[in-house]
């Protein structure tokens, strides 16, 4: 069935894809549209091509203008997610006593793997998966283990496990560094893949710290489960943030959230990291939790026409590119292997057809030969990457 978008005022919402032109957009001072010179498209790094949510715009004014520009405090935004969650997932588990505000959803992983971790002590990722874990991980003086997806790009149990092993071997401690959903392949894991990974967690003593920032990011009839609230989840640790679904990465503000039997270990979380949120960010966020799903259900209808799009472009000119759609995130993991390119082909496409994707082998194992494309944009600007990528490869 086709996701009917509307606003607050119940009015059809128009697609946020559509608003902004190519010379709106290259106004932008952002990373995306200032990293690479004019002539490149940039299709790679995680920003929308899109207005922001009208209700995010007005809350964020209204503080400026007021001049609430002062620390954050208070439970909205738990109160603000946990209401999201209850209606847009069936979750009533996210107990706002048992959250934390943190600065961003990375450096709420890097605290919640502190809590349960220490020096050298392995943190398991399943790749491929987002680069920054390996940075941020290795930063903070842990070591990364892989366990890469399966051919079918979902979790594998057997992988797992024998990672887990590994992990603990000699009694240290380990951490399992779940992104679900997973980024970039846009795998959306099942209620039985997340309760196997509880069940082996539990049996290896293996922690599990779940990044679910692309949740809000679903396509038309794909079900989002919560790693808290799979049985054997209750000692997890999750991070959830508005940042991905409503474009609010340059506002950071995140939440970190314990399940029942992993309260205590969030009540050791340092004051300090409390200062490090913006108090504009929690603002923006709450409102796009409370009152953007309006804006948010025209993206993903214009997110699941783009998927289509791409599907059918690649097929028409670049059918040697593996694709599947996926079913969460607005990014589309491309299999490239069978051009030729080697192991970096989204170099190529930015070195002879002037498109940026992402590189795939950051992403760790799996990775190379691939490039992750970012379809959150004009259907316009993804037939004209499509159109660079095949003139570099003609």
């Amino acid at each position: 069935m086709k996701r009917i978008p509307h606003d607050t005022s119940g009015e059809p919402a128009p697609n946020p894809l559509r608003v902004l032109t190519l010379e709106d957009l290259r106004r932008r001072t952002s990373r995306k549209w200032r990293a690479y010179p004019a002539d490149v498209l940039p299709l790679w790094v995680a920003e929308m091509d899109v207005p922001l949510a009208g209700p995010v715009v007005r809350a964020v004014t209204d503080a400026l203008a007021l001049g609430d520009t002062g620390y954050c405090t208070g439970t909205a935004y738990a109160e603000a997610l946990a209401a999201f969650a209850h209606k847009r997932w069936g979750w009533d588990g996210l107990a706002v006593e048992r959250t934390a505000i943190v600065p961003d959803v990375m450096t709420g992983v890097v605290e919640m793997l502190k809590l349960v971790t220490g020096p050298g002590d392995p943190v398991v990722v399943s790749t491929p998966v987002y680069p920054p874990f390996f940075e941020f991980v290795e930063h903070m003086d842990r070591r990364v283990l892989q366990a890469p997806l399966g051919a079918d790009l979902r979790l594998d149990r057997g992988t797992l496990a024998e990672a887990f092993q590994q992990a603990v071997a000699g009694g240290r401690r380990a951490a399992y560094l779940l992104c679900s959903p997973q980024n970039p392949t846009g795998t959306v894991h099942t209620a039985d893949e997340l309760a196997a990974v509880a069940a082996l967690a539990d049996r290896y003593g293996v922690r599990v710290v779940a990044d679910e920032i692309h949740a809000p990011l679903l396509a038309g009839g794909v079900l989002f489960v919560p790693y808290l609230s799979v049985p054997g989840g209750e000692n997890g640790l999750s991070l959830m943030s508005a940042t991905k679904g409503w474009n609010l990465a340059g506002i950071k503000a995140a939440l970190a959230i314990a399940g029942p039997a992993a309260a205590a270990d969030l009540a050791r979380l340092p004051e300090e990291v409390a200062d490090g949120p913006s108090h504009v960010g929690v603002i923006a966020h709450t409102a796009a939790l409370r009152d953007g799903t309006g804006w948010l259900d025209a993206l993903l209808a214009g997110l699941d026409d783009n998927r289509r799009l791409l599907a059918d472009l690649l097929a028409e000119h670049l059918p040697a590119i593996s694709y599947r759609p996926g079913q969460a995130t607005y990014l589309a993991w491309l299999d490239c292997r069978a051009l030729g390119l080697g192991d970096d082909p989204a170099q190529v496409f930015l070195d002879r057809g002037r498109v940026a994707l992402s590189s795939g082998t950051p992403f760790g194992t799996g990775g190379a030969g691939h490039a992750r494309l970012n379809l959150a944009t004009s259907p316009e600007l993804v037939a004209e990457g499509v159109r660079r990528m095949a003139a570099a490869v003609g």
